[in-house]
């Protein structure tokens, strides 16, 4: 009898496989490594000690990516290096 219908078991064996954990985790990986990278260059601590202790499987590193740093954007003009 399926979960649904009341046995109480849920199944997520065919979910929660080797492949499937891989995969989120390669995902993860990807992403905080990613958004750690990007935080530490430009120096935003905060940003750095929450992706280094809080796992969100990159979610908030994704929005991080794509709306604070705008890591996937393109721009015509070249960065200018400023001399101290």
């Amino acid at each position: 009898m399926p979960w649904y219908l009341g046995n109480g078991r849920v199944n997520f064996e065919h979910w929660w496989s080797g492949a499937g954990i891989g995969i989120l985790a390669l995902w993860s990986l990807l992403w905080t490594g990613f958004s750690l990278w990007h935080a530490a260059r430009r120096q935003d601590k905060g940003w750095f000690i929450f992706f280094l202790l809080v796992h969100t499987a990159g979610i908030v590193e994704f929005f991080y990516l794509m709306f604070v740093v705008k890591a996937f954007t393109t721009s015509s003009k070249k960065p200018s290096r400023r001399s101290k």
